[in-house]
């Protein structure tokens, strides 16, 4: 039987091309796609995974990625396995009062329309995938922001909120097939190019969020937790993992410095 294939968006950085290198670990055959084709360019050269320049916010791309993926699934005989929603952005901590709209269109396009776009293209090859192994995958990655707000965070947390309904609604529509409907909601992770775009490219801001955290969450350990996911028994659905560094007990609540066990009340 063919290794299991999987198409990963957003993979030229971040959670994105860790979710490549994961899965390409395991055994995966991947098709990454990416608006930077440099950068798919090089995690080709690293990885041997499959490559497609792919803007998610336009149809016509999204329109030839299923075609492409329709012909070569012919041509193969192996099926689309998995589908991972990775696009993303955020821009700018602006509050609410003084935010751009455009900033926040952008991010709604790219983070709710674009998954919807991808997922409304490649879900009839995910149903000829579910009939050749017996299930499919669908995965977003969500985040924290969308499940709690907070100050500055109006525009991104609405998106990734959105994101998270677009998702449960998708799970409610396509019950009675087998096809996992799943979420991961990282809290804080360490990925600085993100930080860097969504600060305007202040690293020394960037640098700040970070400071005294002890053992952030990083983009791998995001690609652990899908790929664990994806690895498990077609009948078990993780609905919505959430997973932040214990470092950041909620969304409001981050310890800065050292952590080490209190002593109990009396010793």
């Amino acid at each position: 039987m063919h290794s299991r294939r999987a198409v990963i968006t957003g993979a030229s950085s971040g959670i994105g091309a860790a979710t490549v290198r994961r899965l390409r670990d395991a055994g995966w055959s991947v098709l990454a796609v990416a608006r930077r084709e440099d950068r798919l360019a090089a995690l080709a050269e690293e990885t041997g995974c499959s490559v497609r320049v792919v803007d998610v916010t336009h149809d016509d791309d999204v329109v030839a990625l299923r075609a492409a993926l329709a012909d070569d699934i012919a041509a193969t005989g192996q099926p689309l396995d998995a589908l991972v929603l990775n696009a993303g952005l955020a821009i700018g901590v602006d509050p609410v009062e003084e935010a751009d709209p455009a900033d926040w269109a952008r991010m709604f396009e790219v983070n709710v329309l674009g998954a919807q776009r991808v997922a409304a293209a490649l879900l009839p090859l995910l149903r000829e995938g579910a009939r050749a192994r017996g299930f499919a995958d669908v995965i977003a990655v969500t985040s924290t922001a969308g499940q709690r707000a907070y100050e500055g965070g109006g525009g991104y947390a609405a998106s990734k909120s959105g994101l998270r309904m677009l998702m449960d609604t998708l799970r409610l529509e396509l019950a009675g097939e087998p096809i996992r409907v799943m979420q991961v909601a990282p809290g804080m992770v360490r990925t600085d190019e993100f930080t860097l775009h969504r600060l305007g490219g202040d690293a020394e801001r960037a640098a700040a969020l970070y400071e005294g955290v002890e053992h952030p969450l990083t983009a791998d350990d995001v690609a652990l937790v899908i790929a664990q996911s994806l690895a498990l028994p077609g009948h078990i659905n993780l609905d919505e993992i959430t997973m932040r560094p214990v470092a950041q007990a909620a969304q409001h609540k981050l310890i800065r410095g050292p952590l080490w066990p209190r002593e109990a009340p009396g010793e």
